[in-house]
């Protein structure tokens, strides 16, 4: 039993640490919380019941998305702020990804938004005009809820556009060849 105990509290450390520290130590220091909003990601965790292992996996998701988007800052346990908009990544057992540290909120694209669910569950919700790189992989769905008649761009790796959707409407998509976006 004690070796069991002593498992548990060593992996109850090992992942507070990651979770607190492990933004800190990344090549995104920069760009990742402060200590104070760390201990409130680690709080946000706790309170949605995730494992220290589930804790951990949640973590790497966000540091993948630190390493793409250069220009990301943390936000939440499991939301980031990017060029354009926000991400959020599902926390392992979400159904659909929700901002943890608005739990109760329910996932909704805002009026004027262009949003986007990858084959990761990823969701990304852009409010700002621009052109943006996208990250997006798998087959997922949009939501284009702007200004009727304001028309997102999908684009190739090259530059050129792919397809495109005119406000307002729905649909699915593959995201593995989509390169860049611009939500209108």
């Amino acid at each position: 039993m004690k070796r069991i105990s002593f498992r548990r509290s060593a992996g109850l450390t090992a992942a507070a640490v990651a979770l607190i520290a492990g933004p800190a130590l990344s090549a995104h220091a920069s760009t990742s919380a402060a200590p104070t909003e760390q201990r409130a990601y680690a709080e946000q965790v706790r309170a949605a019941g995730l494992t220290d292992r589930q804790a951990g996996q949640l973590q790497q998701q966000v540091d993948a998305v630190l390493a793409r988007e250069p220009q990301a800052r943390q936000t939440s346990a499991n939301t980031l702020a990017i060029p354009g908009g926000t991400v959020t990544v599902p926390a392992p057992g979400q159904t659909e990804p929700r901002d943890l540290a608005a739990p109760d909120a329910r996932a909704a694209c805002g009026d004027g938004h262009l949003c986007i669910t990858d084959g990761r569950g990823v969701n990304y919700d852009y409010y700002r005009c621009g052109y943006y790189d996208f990250n997006g992989i798998g087959n997922g769905t949009f939501n284009n809820n702007q200004t009727p008649g304001t028309r997102a761009r999908f684009y190739n790796s090259d530059g050129s556009e792919r397809w495109s959707h005119v406000a307002k409407g729905t649909g699915t998509a593959s995201w593995t060849p989509v390169y860049h976006i611009r939500p209108c």
